[in-house]
């Protein structure tokens, strides 16, 4: 029995370094660490229990037939993070350059079937050359089953991809079909690489500029977070997964929170004096959520809206709201659809809404229209209009036209809908709607710009107030800004049991 048990220990020993301890080296002087110093620096201490060490593939083409791949170059299992079960995959750079055969997929797929029926989060830490070309058309049906495995899990349970090294060619697509995406500041992501587009197009572009994080944060949108190392990536895992519920059939995890509501006085003092002029609405955010804390979520891409995750009292909440400091807050074709998957991932697993309207209205321009504005800004209007989860609007300025709408209305099923006394709602701004209704008026005027200026403040004061909404019931209070916390957190109490019947169908149709 113990020389049986030296040959087992032997061979862990083995698996541990994975393709040798002159590799494992080599990748952490490029400032990585190696796939299982992730796993440990993501779980809680001693939780892990690894699946499928001793996997191996079954090619034999190629000089395959003598080679013995570590794990298959994925370390698969579950532990626990933060006291909660998770389920987890790890490539190994160091074994075959983490090139994913049939076997190393079929690992990460069946995990992600554990993920599943367990009802807990499934975290896919990437870090791979792409698919092992010597194992042909079974490492792409390897991808397939993966690809297959995070669709099943979509809205079911979170998923989370953290990309920590090269993610290329066919392994892209299954981070962009989780939840989120964490990339680090050593990785690239891209379907086909700088080399493949020179040949192609001719065009000339590095691997940084091409499937680096910014690129994928300010221009694709692909990612979510940006990670300074492997370290902050998993720091930024493990704060995001302590906002989440294990599953869809869960309520967010409570924690001990910021209880206190009294009113604010600070939040009377954040919007300028001129309703033009530019605020970041992140301050008005921190002075209401529990110790200031939240979690921004693709905070380089689409400036002009704001999504996170904060907490009101201990619970989860996700934020939405327009940011006036970047176009006015406007809404354009990503901001739109930011915001509308954001949306939708918060219904999927039971996080209340609570969205602040700042917004003059849609973007005007051709390119927006050839772009597909409509398209894209109906998204906002399915998103808000299919979730069923508490949803909570407060309006703090500007909040105009379809837009007014889109940012979730009563009209669109919200449950409470709340409006600073600065709040203007209308149709369209008083100086737009004065240029229509009273073009004739001014037309004919001694003095066309005074009587222009006096039909504006006269169109402001008729309409462009909370009141108007108020009273017709667009509007559930007008509330002082001081006490917008409170109102939220009574809102919070009061929705928690909220059930909302829908149309038996297989799912509604969003505008892709």
């Amino acid at each position: 029995m113990q020389e049986k048990i030296a040959e087992l220990r032997r061979r862990r020993a083995v698996n541990a370094l994975g393709g040798g301890a002159e590799k494992q080296e080599k990748h952490r002087q490029s400032g990585r660490l190696t796939a299982r110093e992730r796993v440990a620096a993501l779980v809680d201490a001693d939780s892990f229990e690894e699946v499928g060490q001793f996997a191996t593939h079954r090619a034999t083409l190629f000089g395959m037939a003598d080679k013995v791949f570590a794990a298959d170059g994925v370390i698969t299992g579950a532990a626990s993070v933060g006291g909660r079960l998770v389920h987890l995959a790890s490539q190994d750079f160091t074994v075959a350059g983490g090139s994913a055969g049939e076997t190393h997929s079929i690992k990460v797929a069946e995990i992600m079937q554990s993920s599943l029926k367990t009802g807990s989060p499934f975290v896919f830490i990437n870090d791979s050359g792409g698919a092992r070309v010597q194992e042909g058309i079974a490492s792409l049906s390897g991808y397939g089953k993966v690809f297959h495995a995070n669709v099943l899990l979509s809205g079911a349970v979170p998923q989370i991809s953290l990309i920590c090294g090269p993610c290329a060619g066919g392994a892209a697509y299954s981070p962009a079909l989780t939840d989120f995406i964490i990339q680090t500041r050593q990785a690239q992501m891209f379907i086909t690489g700088p080399q493949v587009i020179k040949q192609v197009t001719g065009e000339s572009v590095t691997a940084e500029e091409l499937g680096g994080p910014d690129a994928h944060m300010v221009h694709s949108g692909v990612i979510h977070f940006i990670a300074d190392d492997d370290q902050h990536a998993i720091a930024l895992c493990r704060k995001l997964l302590a906002f989440l519920p294990a599953n869809n059939l869960e309520d967010p995890p409570l924690v001990e929170g910021d209880y206190l509501i009294e009113a604010n006085p600070l939040l009377e003092t954040l919007l300028p004096e001129e309703s033009k002029q530019g605020y970041d609405v992140r301050t008005v955010i921190a002075a209401i959520v529990d110790d200031a804390d939240f979690l921004e979520v693709q905070a380089g891409h689409a400036m002009n809206i704001v999504v996170g995750f904060a907490r009101v009292c201990g619970a989860s909440v996700g934020i939405v709201a327009n940011q006036p400091s970047v176009k006015a807050g406007v809404l354009d074709i990503d901001a739109s659809t930011k915001a509308a998957r954001f949306i939708r991932f918060c219904n999927a697993f039971n996080i209340p809404l609570v969205t602040f309207v700042d917004v003059p209205g849609f973007m005007p321009g051709v390119e927006q229209e050839y772009g597909g504005i409509i398209r894209h800004g109906a998204k906002l209007l399915f998103a808000y209009s299919s979730a069923t989860v508490p949803k909570i609007t407060i309006i703090l300025r500007k909040s105009y036209g379809g837009a007014y709408l889109a940012m979730c209305g009563k009209d669109l099923d919200a449950d409470r809908v709340f409006a600073w006394p600065t709040a203007e709602i209308a149709v369209m701004g008083a100086e737009g709607a004065a240029e229509i209704v009273f073009r004739k008026e001014i037309g004919e005027a001694d003095n066309p710009e005074q009587r222009r200026a006096e039909l504006i403040a006269s169109y402001r004061d008729t309409f462009s107030n909370p009141y108007v909404a108020a009273e017709q019931r667009l509007v559930d209070a007008v509330i002082e800004p001081a006490l917008t916390r409170q109102h939220i957190a009574q809102a919070l109490e009061y929705l928690r049991i909220k059930r909302v019947p829908r149309p038996h169908k297989k799912h509604g149709l969003i505008p892709l």
